[in-house]
This record gives C-alpha cells, sequence and structure tokens, in this order.
C-alpha cells in the first residue's frame, strides 16, 4: 500500500475516533446532567414533601390549640395554614410534570386523603366546640384514632420519600454508571488515537520512510560521485519509496549503461590510436623484418586476447607460409595452399557472421575451425597475405572493422614493401647479370672502407675486363654479348660467393670487393675466375663462340693504396694487364716492384 495511502487511512481513522470520543464524551456529559436533573427532582419533591408534613403537623396542632385555648388568633393562624396546605396540594398535582411516577403519586395521594380527612375531623371538632362540646372536641383531637390517622398520614409521606429515594438512587447510580462507561470508553477512543498515531509515526515515519530514505540516501551519493558499483536496496513495495528506489535503479543501470559505453567508446578510441600508431610505424618500414615486428607488436593489443597469425604468399612456390605469430596460436607453422582459405578465395574475411553455421576454412583443424577467424591482406585488388585469428568467442570477439583495418594497412605495408625491395633491386642490381650495379659500389666501398679502417683487416679490390667484347658483338651479335656476359657474371658471382661481393662495374667489366683478403687471397680468387672463364665453352644457336678470356687488376688496403684510391690502384692494375695483351692477371703490387 502506498505511503499516502496508508497516511490517508490513518488520517481518516484518527478523525473518526476522534468524533467518536468526542460524542462519547458529549454522551457522558448528558448522563452527568440526567443525574444532576434526578438529584434535583429529589430535592423538589423534598420540599414539597417536607411543606406537606409541616403544614398538615402544624394545622393539626393550631386545631388542637384552639380547642383548648379557644383564642381566635389560633383560629386565625389555623385558617391560613389550611389554605397554605392547600396551596402546597396544588402543587403536587404538578410532580407528573417534574417526573414523577403513577405509583409515587398514588401514595402521595393517600396521603394526603388522609391528610383531608384529618381535616374534616378538625372540622367537625371546630363545629362541636361552637355547639360547646368541649370534652367531644377534645376527644375527637386527642384520641388514639386522630393520632393513629396522624401517623398513617406520616407513614404514606415516608413511604413516599422511601420509594423517591430509592429511584433517585438507582437514577444517580444508573447515570454514574453510564457516565463512567461513557468516559472509558472515550478514554479507550483517545487512547487508540494515540496509539494510531503512534504506529503512524513509528511504522510509517521510520520503517516505511525514515530507514529506506536514509539507505537511499546512502545510495544517492555513492551514485552522484559515479560509484556505479553500489548496490541499490531491493524495496519491492507498491509505494513512493518503491518508485524513488525504481527511479534510484533505473539511474544506476543508465549510469552503468553509460560508464560501459564510456568504457567502450574509449577502448574504440584506443584501438583507433594503436591502429594509426602502427599505420605510422608500418609507413616507417624499412624491410620486410621492419613490418613483422610491427605485425607482432601492435596485433596483441588491438585484439587483446587473440591469438593468431601472419602469413604471406610466397610465388615459388605458391604457398601460404607464416612468417610471425603472437600469443602463442594452436598448431603448427604449416604452410599452406592459398585455395585452402575461403578468405583468401573470396577476398573477404571468413567466416562472414560469427555464431551462425558456414564452410571453415581446409587448413584450420577441426577445434579451431568454429573459434577463428581469416583475414585476407588485399593490396591492388590481389591477396598477398592472411590474418589468422584463433579462439574467438563472444566476449572476446573484437571488432571485425579493426582487424580488417589493421589487415588493410599490413597488406599495404607489405606490398609497398614488395615494390620497395623492386625497385631497390632495379636500382640496385643489374637486371641482366643479377649483379650489383655501380649506383650499390658507391655506397659498398664506403661501407667497407670505413670497416677496414676502424678494424684494421685488408681490404682487396679486383677489376675483371673480358677481353675482346666488342669483336664477339660484331661477329655475334648483342644477344650473344648478353650471354657472355650472364655466364662470366655467373663464375664471378660463385668466386665471391664465400666471402667476396660482386658488381657489374661497367658494359663488359666487373668489380669484386674482398673484405678480410690481402693480396695473395685476392690473387687466388682471381686466378680461379680466370681459369674458370678460359675454360668456359660458350655457343650461340649452332655457332661456337669460342674461348673467352678476361684481364684481372687487383689492388689490396693498406699494401698498395689507401682508401680513398684503392678503386684507381686496382684499375691502373687492369689498364697494365691490358697492355701487356690481355688475358692475364695484374697486381698493382706488380707495378710498384716493377
Amino acid at each position: 500500500m502506498r505511503i499516502a495511502t496508508i497516511t490517508n487511512w490513518a488520517y481518516g481513522a484518527t478523525v473518526c475516533l476522534t468524533i467518536a470520543s468526542g460524542i462519547i464524551m458529549l454522551m457522558a456529559s448528558s448522563a452527568d446532567t440526567a443525574e444532576r436533573q434526578a438529584v434535583e427532582q429529589r430535592q423538589r419533591f423534598d420540599e414539597l414533601t417536607e411543606d406537606i408534613e409541616t403544614d398538615a403537623w402544624a394545622q393539626s396542632d393550631l386545631a388542637r390549640l384552639y380547642v383548648i385555648k379557644k383564642d381566635p388568633q389560633t383560629l386565625k393562624e389555623y385558617s391560613q395554614s389550611e389554605n397554605n396546605l392547600k396551596s402546597v396540594e396544588l402543587r403536587l398535582e404538578k410532580l407528573r410534570d417534574n417526573g414523577a411516577s403513577d405509583d409515587e403519586l398514588s401514595l402521595l395521594r393517600e396521603g394526603i386523603k388522609i391528610i383531608d380527612e384529618l381535616q374534616d375531623e378538625q372540622q367537625t371538632a371546630l363545629s362541636s366546640l361552637e355547639r360547646g362540646e368541649d370534652a367531644q372536641a377534645v376527644a375527637l383531637l386527642y384520641g388514639a384514632p386522630y393520632e393513629q390517622e396522624l401517623e398513617r398520614a406520616q407513614n404514606q409521606i415516608d413511604h413516599f420519600r422511601q420509594i423517591l429515594d430509592k429511584r433517585v438512587i438507582a437514577s444517580v447510580q444508573d447515570a454514574t454508571k453510564k457516565s463512567k462507561a461513557l468516559r472509558t470508553a472515550s478514554e479507550l477512543m483517545v487512547g487508540l488515537t494515540a496509539l494510531l498515531f503512534l504506529f503512524v509515526l513509528g511504522f510509517i515515519l521510520k520503517r516505511r520512510v525514515l530507514r529506506p530514505v536514509v539507505r537511499l540516501s546512502d545510495v544517492v551519493h555513492r551514485l552522484a560521485s559515479q560509484d556505479y558499483a553500489v548496490e541499490t536496496p531491493n524495496f519491492n513495495q507498491i509505494d513512493e519509496i518503491g518508485d524513488m528506489a525504481q527511479a534510484i535503479r533505473i539511474f544506476r543501470e543508465n549510469g552503468l549503461a553509460r560508464q560501459r559505453l564510456e568504457k567502450e567508446r574509449d577502448a574504440d578510441w584506443a584501438i583507433r590510436e594503436l591502429l594509426a600508431r602502427m599505420t605510422q610505424r608500418l609507413q616507417g618500414c624499412e624491410n620486410f623484418n621492419d613490418v613483422i615486428n610491427v605485425a607482432e607488436l601492435f596485433a596483441p593489443n588491438i585484439a587483446p586476447g587473440i591469438a593468431g597469425r601472419l602469413y604471406v604468399l610466397d610465388r615459388e612456390p605458391w604457398q601460404m607460409r607464416c612468417v610471425a605469430q603472437w600469443l602463442s596460436p594452436v598448431g603448427e607453422e604449416t604452410s599452406f595452399h592459398p585455395d585452402e582459405c575461403w578468405a583468401v578465395r573470396r577476398g573477404q574475411s571468413h567466416p562472414p557472421v560469427n555464431g551462425e553455421p558456414d564452410i571453415a576454412c581446409y587448413h584450420l583443424s577441426a577445434p579451431q575451425a568454429d573459434s577463428s577467424l581469416c583475414v585476407p591482406l588485399i593490396a591492388q585488388g590481389e591477396a598477398i597475405g592472411l590474418l589468422s585469428f584463433q579462439n574467438i568467442t563472444a566476449d572476446n570477439a573484437p571488432s571485425r572493422a579493426y582487424l580488417e583495418l589493421m589487415a588493410e594497412a599490413l597488406g599495404l605495408a607489405l606490398a609497398n614493401q614488395r615494390l620497395r625491395d623492386a625497385l631497390l633491386e632495379k636500382a640496385l642490381f643489374d637486371p641482366l647479370t643479377g649483379l650489383r650495379n655501380r649506383h650499390h659500389l658507391e655506397d659498398t666501398l664506403q661501407t667497407q672502407t670505413a670497416q677496414a679502417m676502424r678494424t684494421g683487416e685488408p681490404l682487396s679490390c679486383m677489376m675483371i675486363d673480358i677481353d675482346h667484347f666488342k669483336s664477339i658483338n660484331d661477329r655475334f651479335g648483342h644477344e650473344a654479348g648478353d650471354q657472355v656476359i650472364k655466364s662470366v657474371a655467373s663464375i664471378v658471382q660463385r668466386a665471391a660467393h664465400d666471402n667476396g661481393l660482386a658488381f657489374r662495374y661497367g658494359g663488359e667489366e666487373f668489380l669484386v670487393l674482398l673484405p678480410g683478403a690481402d693480396e695473395p687471397e685476392a690473387h687466388a680468387c682471381a686466378q680461379k675466375i680466370y681459369n674458370s672463364v678460359h675454360e668456359l665453352s660458350l655457343r650461340y644457336g649452332l655457332t661456337e663462340i669460342g674461348p673467352v678470356d678476361v684481364s684481372i687488376g687487383i689492388a689490396s688496403y693498406p699494401q698498395h693504396a689507401q682508401t680513398d684510391n684503392l678503386l684507381r690502384a686496382a684499375d691502373v692494375a687492369l689498364y697494365r694487364a691490358k697492355e701487356l695483351g690481355r688475358a692475364r692477371i695484374v697486381s698493382f703490387g706488380m707495378l710498384e716492384a716493377g
């Protein structure tokens, strides 16, 4: 029941009890009034009967006195007393109007009748006295019958008084009892009113209002401080306090929802910030390994608690190869054919909707199929890699949009690295021979010379030139010349593979840097190249090109030259070899000795 209803009912009951108490008090007052009226009636009856008794005895005494003394004044007083008695008798006729009962009036009439008879006897005695019969008059008024009649009249009046006293006493007792009962009832009504007030004050105000309000006030203070972890009291009563508790509960739920949304928003902003930072780092990557390191660092933070792998598409052989993993994914790092992944086939993340039945990727094991997500790395409309995530549930599932953005960023980074490597290869490597070109030589030479100067180790340089190469082009054509260059370059590459760096220096010229090799070691390597080229048998179509020879010039640091003129020294040695008739090896040290 609502507090307002309880209060209204309590107020109505209090008003009713107050009205009833007032009515009972009025009834008690009426009983007191009836008691007073009965006492007053008794007093009036006493006065009248007293007057009758007094006048009757006085008239009898005056009649007796007149018979004895015969005093005219006494007779005059007798006559006056007779008139007074008649006046009292007239007053007695109004007793009925004052509440006298018929029984009481009958007794009183019998007494008055006796008094009238006594008056008749008194008149008889006075008449006898007037006739001179004094003895008869005296005998009549002083005789025993006259005394008996007086006593009878007195007894009737006394009986009337006794009955009147009983009735008055009964009326007074009844009025007193009734008044006492009504006053007791009124006191009970007042007590019930007080108890009702105390009940309403104690139950409603303290239990239904004060205690819940105190608890709700504490909850409201904690909610005001954004402490939404507080438990709201469970007041199920249907009243104002219940409405307040329900409103506070709704406010707390809204606060929790708002707090959850704020956390999700903050998490979204954090992930967006991570994606932005990852994109920035990917833009600064110099090589493929940098991309891998960035992926391994940012992927666990963008998808917290989600293990995964990064695959790249190798063209030779045609397969997906795992290059990175994080958070210890289940299964082996096995390569697989791109067609085994539906995400790569479709060019979209797979499965498209979590929780709905769909075909699983073939490269996943059965336990992983229902909780995995594959996101392809697309660049320029072509799949170049794959992100595979494991153990994705409804509770920890990250936003697919963020995973796809991460895949897009990684795909672009890998595509950029492939393009960068291709451009770098074209810029730094000779397309015909695959050897480093002259532009690459500049950076490499600077690095190697600086290292040699820092460590004190020797550094040797060989300049190699194909002899009579122009005549080969003239006789067999440029395609044959290119074949000769590629064959010689392959020999040079194999000879310098272990500890050297091979370059195509010019058209038919090659250069080899040998870090840590002195002049004898460089000469041995040169001899190996020379012999291999000399033994080379080349054919162009059905035509045999014939033997091919090379001239080689050698210079070493620090024996022959300093680092800044090491190439010049090797070039001078090569020029000397050509002057001497080609097809030979000349060291710069030979020139110094000569």
